[in-house]
């Protein structure tokens, strides 16, 4: 059973910065893609950026301000989140999707809080 452990969130003033991380482990299994999806309060979650072997994708409204990354050795997805907005304060979930001996599946992590605010 993968398991994804995320962290980084927090509170922040709008314009400030923030790293989450979330590092998958456990099973015997490859990485296809991994990424962070948000859900802020009364909306549907939604795509924020996706990394894998074919390279990034972003939502247009973090285009510039987010990137993401990824380290191999330790499965472990980052996302940086500069010049952040008060429309970014969401719950961030880390989502991966992996190939295992008996097929393909996706995971998803808990969830850390991003609160912007003035």
């Amino acid at each position: 059973q993968v398991r994804l452990v995320e962290s980084g969130g927090g509170l922040v003033q709008p314009g400030g910065s923030l790293r989450l991380a979330c590092a998958a482990s456990g099973g015997s299994f490859s990485i296809n893609a991994m990424g962070w999806y948000r859900q802020a309060p009364g909306k549907e979650r939604e795509l924020v950026a996706v990394i894998s072997s074919g390279g990034t994708n972003y939502a247009d409204s973090v285009k510039g301000r987010f990137t993401i990354s990824r380290a191999n050795a330790t499965n472990t997805v980052y996302l940086q989140m500069n010049t952040l907005k008060p429309e970014d304060t969401a719950v961030y979930f880390c989502n991966t999707e992996v190939s295992t001996p008996w097929g393909k599946y996706n995971h998803w992590g808990q969830g850390t809080q991003v609160t912007v605010f003035s």
